[in-house]
């Protein structure tokens, strides 16, 4: 008896807390950046391209199909993917607009995980869109 209590108590919790992140745009964004990420590790190159803006711009030069394939040789290079994200920090910019903003410190490795492609992070900025309920990334930048 206490278990059906404490699962029917898990489950309320469960579902109120998704309908709260749907109307949360802030939520949605975080839950839409922590899943790019794990979409890169998974090596999910169609689950990325889906999150990606149909007018998606890296470096204000490469496009989609850039992404696509640079996502292919880097899953084919690599038997792992890790992205290690030091520092994040996503806001609506500003509030209330379908403009969503990422600024991260960004460590990639390959191999087993255990080699960074470089020392330093890589700063990454990420411009998202809110498309009905769902973010997309418009664009992407990194130093």
């Amino acid at each position: 008896m206490k278990r059906r209590i404490f699962m029917g108590v898990l489950f309320c919790l469960t579902v109120g807390l998704t309908a709260c992140s749907k109307d949360d745009p802030q939520v949605s964004l975080e839950a839409a950046v922590q899943q790019l990420q794990d979409q890169i590790e998974a090596r999910d190159t169609g689950a990325v391209m889906d999150l990606l803006d149909a007018k998606f711009r890296a470096q204000d030069e490469y496009d989609a199909d850039w992404a696509r394939k640079t996502m292919t040789l880097m899953f084919l290079r690599y038997a792992q993917v890790k992205v290690i994200a030091v520092s994040r920090n996503s806001r609506i910019d500003p509030p209330g607009s379908p403009i969503g903003l990422t600024e991260a410190q960004v460590v990639v490795t390959g191999a087993q995980g255990l080699i960074p492609e470089r020392v330093t992070p890589y700063a990454v900025t990420l411009e998202w869109r809110l498309e009905g309920t769902d973010w997309k990334l418009r664009d992407l930048r990194w130093e």
